[in-house]
């Protein structure tokens, strides 16, 4: 897959970003917003710009005012995706950084929280994060899905989903172009007892519910649409 359209409007990284905070689980740094008392936990899974993207880490917020223990798990080691380095293109980069590694650095997660008591997961992934959470529905690891322009995301890896799951695909997008989503929605509509919700947003391109200009009012409200039936979902499904 080419880079071009996944990895356009790269953010500016925060750190320090949020009004949660970052704590080592495992040999993961994860950044943790909500209250921990909370028994439903939702693990967002980040684009190739990483855990530290502001609209990422707001949304995280956003979700976690909502009732929930949230954690934004940095998958990528350290290492999200600099469109700067001319050394390391696109390619390269996920050479070393597969959805299949972020799989497995998000089961520690999963297993830390359930351990504090959590007795529900739901997972929401974003661009190459949607991957990742196609592997923890297929895995059984998690009880409910939205997976956000996904990348990488075959229809047989849709075929293998179980659980509920909502899929927000943008109109103008060459990774998931809305022909795949849609056959997405026929291959979960035909699964009797499995909830789903498929929703194509028009005139967005591929990444507008985290990488938008926050200074766009129009991108910031088509982004805080999709936001809101992230949450509906989860309020109907994840209980």
């Amino acid at each position: 897959m080419s880079g071009s359209q996944c990895c356009s409007n790269p953010p500016t990284l925060n750190p320090s970003g949020g009004i949660g905070h970052v704590e080592k689980v495992g040999t993961v740094h994860s950044y943790f917003t909500g209250s921990p008392h909370s028994k439903l936990a939702v693990l967002l899974a980040s684009d190739v710009f990483g855990y530290e993207a502001p609209n990422l880490r707001k949304l995280a917020d956003k979700v976690a005012a909502a009732g929930y223990y949230v954690v934004v798990p940095d998958l990528l080691d350290g290492e999200p995706f600099n469109t700067q380095d001319s050394n390391r293109p696109f390619p390269a980069w996920l050479k070393d950084h597969g959805p299949d590694r972020g799989f497995e650095a998000a089961k520690p997660i999963i297993e830390a929280l359930k351990s504090k008591g959590v007795t529900a997961i739901a997972a929401v992934g974003c661009c190459w994060g949607a991957k990742v959470v196609v592997e923890l529905a297929k895995s059984g690891l998690i009880q409910t899905a939205v997976l956000m322009h996904p990348s990488f995301v075959s229809l047989d890896d849709i075929k293998g989903v179980d659980i509920p799951t909502a899929i927000l695909g943008a109109e103008i997008d060459q990774i998931s172009p809305p022909e795949l989503v849609k056959q997405f929605e026929q291959v979960l509509a035909a699964k009797s007892g499995v909830a789903s919700f498929v929703k194509i947003f028009p005139k967005v391109t591929h990444g507008w519910t985290v990488r938008y200009d926050p200074e766009d009012a129009e991108a910031v409200k088509v982004a805080e649409e999709a936001h809101q039936d992230l949450l509906d979902w989860l309020a109907k499904h994840h209980k």
